[in-house]
């Protein structure tokens, strides 16, 4: 029989990965994962936010970001402007920064969904990807017989499917939730 527990594993991973990019999407209301791909530039190496400061959210239009030194205000600040696909303007006042969140307009939300969908098409390549080399692998055991690899395939077929589904759900849920004033 063949094992397709590896397969599986391969595939949780994409969809992880995938729900990780989500919480990164900017949805109108202000939330700490937003800024987690920020790269601030500290102690002469680039290092993710969540290492030199504490992100909250103070409420649903603004975050609050506390640096555990406070000669680093001025690099989180920078970083967060430098990255344009967030489009967010901080403001210091020397012992926090404050990140304002704008509303969305239907326009921009629009785009961000669109920007989502790329990410689904990644995702499902990466699942795609993980049943090639399955098959590959099957094809070319040669100690399986004919009707054991028929199964073998298609039990790699329902999970492509099954994943594929997780990330079409969780996309639905995101895109929803991006439209949704």
């Amino acid at each position: 029989m063949f094992d397709t527990s590896k397969e599986r594993k391969a595939m949780e991973e994409v969809v992880v990965r995938f729900n990780d990019e989500m919480k990164k999407v900017r949805t109108g209301r202000a939330h700490p994962d937003m800024l987690s791909g920020v790269k601030v530039e500290a102690y002469g190496q680039f290092m993710p936010l969540g290492q030199v400061a504490n992100v909250t959210a103070a409420d649903g239009t603004l975050l609050v970001i506390t640096p555990f030194d406070p000669s680093t205000i001025q690099a989180i600040a920078s970083a967060i402007r430098a990255d344009q696909t967030l489009g967010l303007n901080p403001a210091d006042d020397g012992r926090v920064i404050r990140v304002p969140i704008p509303a969305l307009t239907e326009e921009r939300r629009r785009e961000i969904v669109k920007t989502v969908s790329g990410k689904v098409e990644q995702a499902k390549i990466a699942i795609r990807n993980v049943r090639e080399d399955a098959r590959k692998g099957i094809k070319a055991a040669e100690e399986l017989g004919e009707d054991v690899k028929k199964r073998a395939e298609k039990e790699i077929d329902d999970l492509t499917k099954e994943f594929s589904d997780k990330i079409d759900t969780a996309f639905k849920a995101k895109s929803e939730e991006i439209m949704k004033i």
